[in-house]
């Protein structure tokens, strides 16, 4: 386990894990396997449980700009190539949240884009549905970055607070703080989709 702790700070302290953190976050705003908050979360907990806050800053800032890009990315992706072009947009799940994406858009985009940042698949599928419906990217542009920065921000805050909570063991405290934000990914990802089911019920209804 010391073993294990030590290669986990070695890793952190690296200049290379800015490079790395700024590649992750643009590649998962139009890719979403790539995991982005795993690796933010996890290295917030392992600064945190260090003492080593100060280095918080300047990652939660790369992360934000990073998340912006790839956003911006999956915009002009739908823009150029819209939603069917792939295999993977044309699965089940996937197809049924650019539907409910292309729908609300039309209603409520700023909640829509803001509150899609913090699940996976609905970010890209949100993102890229607002460039395929020819959404003003002067509009979207000033979303993401908010977006971009509340989702860094409470990335940093779980690993912090899961840092803060195991100190001095980094890869415990890691683990924890990405079980914490799988955990609330997957209750925001029921949320929608609930409410996604019952504004299908209430329009077959009317």
């Amino acid at each position: 386990m010391d073993v294990i702790n030590e290669l986990i700070l070695q890793t952190v302290a690296s200049p290379w894990l800015y490079a790395v953190l700024l590649a992750v976050t643009i590649i998962d705003g139009f890719f979403p396997p790539v995991p982005s908050e795993t690796v933010l979360v996890a290295a917030a907990a392992v600064l945190a449980s260090t003492g080593d806050f100060w280095t918080l800053l300047p990652l939660g800032l790369i992360a934000a700009v990073g998340a912006t890009i790839g956003d911006n990315i999956a915009f002009a992706l739908g823009r150029r190539l819209g939603t069917t072009r792939w295999a993977w947009m044309r699965r089940p799940r996937v197809a049924s949240a650019f539907a409910h994406a292309e729908r609300a858009l039309a209603h409520r985009s700023a909640a829509l884009i803001l509150g899609a940042r913090y699940i996976p698949v609905g970010r890209v599928a949100v993102n890229m549905s607002a460039g395929a419906l020819r959404f003003p990217w002067r509009r979207f542009l000033p979303l993401s970055i908010v977006g971009g920065i509340s989702w860094s921000a409470l990335s940093l805050a779980i690993g912090l607070l899961a840092g803060s909570w195991i100190e001095d063991q980094p890869l415990v405290s890691a683990g924890i703080g990405i079980a914490v934000a799988l955990v609330i990914g997957l209750v925001i990802d029921r949320v929608t989709a609930s409410r996604r089911r019952r504004t299908r019920v209430l329009q077959l209804a009317g």
